[in-house]
């Protein structure tokens, strides 16, 4: 039996929503092969062209809001049932919630989610709901998508690193830890606690961890009956 006060972090990236069918920004798709990235994912761009940074993360909250939950999501949600989990992930989308994983830290901000793009701590939910041009938040600046924009702080960081550092077990899936900061998480993981990793491929594997290469909806409910949640 389990002792539920042992702790497991989950760091998730897009390989883990890829397997849902959503497209990921190193693998684009239709509107994205039209538009470089820095032109859609920059404070800049939202000044400069507001309509075309709406129309590309209406169609992405659009399309994350149709995906559904894989069994990678729901395997992860079921680690709940022993263990105290906590998921630090990558993707905008909200799979991880929706499959039943109740903490959730959200490291580049969430397509379900608006804030003013004056205060980033005045957020409002949106839901699969569309943004336009003329939407203003409650303070009257223009709404924009709550995303962590290029050249944005990433501030959650600070929260992922402690919530690492107390880890007993911690699990990287779909991720190819070549994106800063989030590839930093795993310096501050524990000496002795257990690491896996579970990805298509990696460019380097990381001291300390076990590299199990295959799809994440089938690897992670496997690694998770092991570790006792069926």
């Amino acid at each position: 039996m389990q002792n539920k006060q042992q702790k497991i972090v989950v760091i998730s990236g897009a390989g883990i929503s890829a397997e849902s069918g959503l497209a990921t920004f190193r693998d684009p798709e239709g509107l994205w092969q039209q538009y470089s990235l820095e032109d859609l994912a920059t404070p800049q761009a939202f000044v400069r062209n507001p309509e075309l940074v709406h129309h590309f993360y209406n169609a992405r909250r659009r399309q994350a809001a149709q995906a559904e939950p894989n069994a990678a999501h729901l395997a992860i949600a079921k680690l709940e049932q022993a263990y105290q989990v906590v998921v630090i992930t990558q993707n905008v989308d909200d799979l991880h919630e929706r499959a039943g994983s109740s903490q959730v830290l959200h490291l580049h901000g969430k397509l379900s989610e608006a804030r003013s793009s004056r205060d980033p701590q005045l957020i409002q939910e949106i839901g699969s709901q569309a943004l336009n041009v003329g939407d203003l938040a409650a303070d009257g600046s223009p709404l924009r998508p709550n995303i962590v924009w290029f050249g944005e702080e990433v501030t959650a960081m600070a929260a992922a690193m402690t919530e690492v550092a107390s880890a007993d077990k911690i699990l990287v899936v779909g991720t190819s830890l070549q994106v800063y900061p989030a590839a930093s998480l795993l310096f501050y993981a524990r000496e002795n606690a257990e690491k896996v990793l579970i990805n298509l491929d990696v460019a380097d594997i990381e001291t300390g961890y076990q590299f199990i290469q295959g799809k994440a909806a089938t690897q992670v409910p496997a690694l998770v009956a092991a570790w006792g949640c069926r």
